[in-house]
């Protein structure tokens, strides 16, 4: 049954879990830098981007005027198409001048986390062969500039763009921002004015030979199980994508998007970004990274219309003690994602910060991301208690173990398949064999329900999942069922090792501020409200729980520090 003979229809079909997204909308067969050049036509004096903390305004003839200078500094370099080249930095106007420029002369864009370390930056780099980087002076505790030259101490002695370094093989130029000088790297200023009059009459013939199927973005996964992969993303896979995600929300370019997730991640260079160069909106950037009080202090003073965020900062910003003090009256729309999305969370947005259209969204890297969303007239309480429904051209399936279509109302992996899957893993063919099977099904890991009108609800990880005495647990669930304490800000669930029942149940709690908890209260609270097996024989309270830049648990280091503190005798990343 494929896509085309459901079109119009994202309801599921002989009572099977499989479902897929209308298409009566035909996919954009364009570049980025067609996108672009088509806002600049239709939009050209309309803002495109502000960073409030540096006081920056651009229009979007601006945007591509700038994004022009750097891409004919790049091919002055001696970049050529194809040629892979890092960005490391948190959010910063040249982070968008780097998506556009790279994209107009068919560089390869690779994102590196900006919580990035030595071993990671170097496995990243090595990894995709990138032969220029161009970076941050520091952020935070972030040394960049210190952090390259530890890996690269060959560059003290080299001329710029001439680097020859043991331990990064590939690379040879490093693009520094800021205005100090480093020995070996050029200053970001210095390649903005590099390109002359032949690098920039190259351009527009550079362009016109790019295909859409092109990679044109390598995004590393987060990590949480061994090294990080590649996913390998097409201009058509992330173009198409990021005008569903803000369709969906009925964007236009009245619209002003404020953006406090980070550019690195799909969710603000894609679903962000391009998608605001989709419809001509503005960006509107509150700083560097999130931070609860200039984000809503920026959603009053640009009048923002949309907001994006994962829980854990819609959390934070709710929780804000001067929270009540600003307006939110421009709010409409916006997007919950990155992470699962506590009800009680969804339900405070809509109705303390005005966003009545608010949607959820859930994807992956790997599907450019978004595959499920739901919409800004979805009744409620699907809106607060799905993912939404099938996003067009995408197909899905839930599927049990053996690989077979479950019941409508069953649980099982969900499989996605459509324009929206990765190219692979870049220079990865075992991973990508792994997660992309023979039909081009991409196998989630994730667990899924999806209701008789095509509604998603996910459940958890195929990893997640314990076995508490030959029952199966499901730590969302319990998740859900602890947010409805009024006391409990956040909470994590997960299993570690018991003797007699093979797995037992922990929970660590982030109480609001203010409010005392103790264990046994957690546990009455439980108590003939949900199964006896899935109350926590652990609950530990934390001041923060351990997540990613991008707001995903990372259980398994709650894991591991939960054996140490019991003394626990078994092998700890297993």
């Amino acid at each position: 049954m494929g896509s085309d003979q459901l079109q119009g229809d994202v309801s599921p079909r002989d009572g099977i879990s499989h479902v897929a997204g209308e298409t009566t909308q035909a996919l954009w067969s364009k570049t980025i830098p067609q996108m672009l050049a088509e806002a600049v036509e239709r939009f050209g004096d309309r803002e495109a981007i502000v960073f409030t903390d540096k006081g920056l305004r651009w229009t979007y003839a601006d945007l591509a005027r700038e994004a022009d200078r750097l891409a004919a500094g790049l091919l002055a370099l001696g970049l050529e198409k194809g040629d892979r080249v890092g960005i490391w930095s948190p959010n910063r106007p040249e982070w968008i001048v780097m998506q556009y420029a790279t994209a107009r002369v068919g560089l390869v864009l690779v994102n590196i986390n900006p919580a990035y370390r030595l071993a990671e930056l170097e496995y990243a780099l090595n990894k995709v062969g990138c032969k220029a980087v161009v970076l941050a002076e520091a952020f935070k505790t972030s040394d960049y500039v210190g952090m390259i030259n530890t890996l690269a101490p060959e560059l003290a002695d080299s001329q710029p763009g001439q680097l020859q370094a043991a331990k990064l093989p590939s690379l040879r130029t490093v693009v520094r921002m800021g205005d100090g000088d480093t020995p070996g790297m050029y200053r970001y200023d210095q390649v903005l004015d590099m390109g002359g009059a032949e690098e920039a009459g190259r351009l527009d013939s550079i362009t016109a030979s790019l295909n859409p199927d092109d990679p044109i973005n390598i995004q590393f996964t987060s990590g949480t199980t061994g090294s990080p992969k590649g996913a390998t993303l097409t201009h058509a896979n992330i173009v198409n994508n990021a005008r569903f995600v803000v369709g969906t929300m009925a964007f236009s370019e009245n619209d002003r998007l404020c953006i406090p997730v980070p550019l690195y991640h799909c969710f603000g260079m894609v679903m962000g970004s391009l998608g605001c160069v989709s419809t001509g909106a503005a960006m509107v950037f509150p700083g560097e990274a999130f931070e609860p009080e200039s984000t809503l202090q920026t959603v009053q003073d640009e009048r923002c219309t949309a907001l994006y965020g994962v829980p854990t900062m819609f959390v934070a910003a709710l929780e804000h003690p001067t929270f009540d003090s600003f307006d939110f009256s421009s709010l409409r729309t916006g997007i919950m994602a990155g992470a699962p999305c506590p009800i009680e969370v969804m339900k405070r947005v809509i109705s303390d910060m005005n966003m009545s259209q608010v949607t959820i969204a859930y994807g992956m890297t790997e599907t450019s991301p978004v595959s499920f969303q739901s919409h800004v007239d979805d009744p409620l309480e699907r809106r607060v208690s799905t993912v939404g429904r099938i996003h067009p051209h995408v197909e899905v399936k839930v599927v049990d173990a053996e690989g077979n279509i479950v019941p409508v109302g069953t649980q099982g992996e969900l499989c996605t398949r459509g324009y929206s899957v990765m190219r692979g893993y870049w220079d990865d063919d075992e991973r990508t064999a792994e997660s992309i099977d023979s039909d081009g099904w991409m196998h989630t890991g994730d667990l899924a329900v999806i209701d008789g009108q095509g509604y998603c609800n996910i459940v958890g990880r195929v990893k997640d999942m314990l076995i508490r005495g030959g029952e199966n647990v499901y730590p969302r669930e319990i998740e859900e069922y602890l947010f409805r304490n009024p006391k409990v800000q956040e909470v994590q669930v997960f299993g570690v090792p018991d003797e007699k029942y093979g797995e037992e149940i922990c929970a660590w709690i982030v109480l609001r501020a203010g409010e005392e908890l103790n264990e046994e209260e957690v546990k009455e609270f439980c108590r003939g409200q949900i199964a006896h097996y899935k109350i926590p024989r652990y609950v530990r309270f934390k001041d923060a729980l351990p997540m990613t830049v991008t707001g995903k648990p990372q259980k398994f280091i709650m894991r591991e520090q939960m054996i140490d503190e019991l003394g626990l005798e078994v092998a700890k990343t297993a």
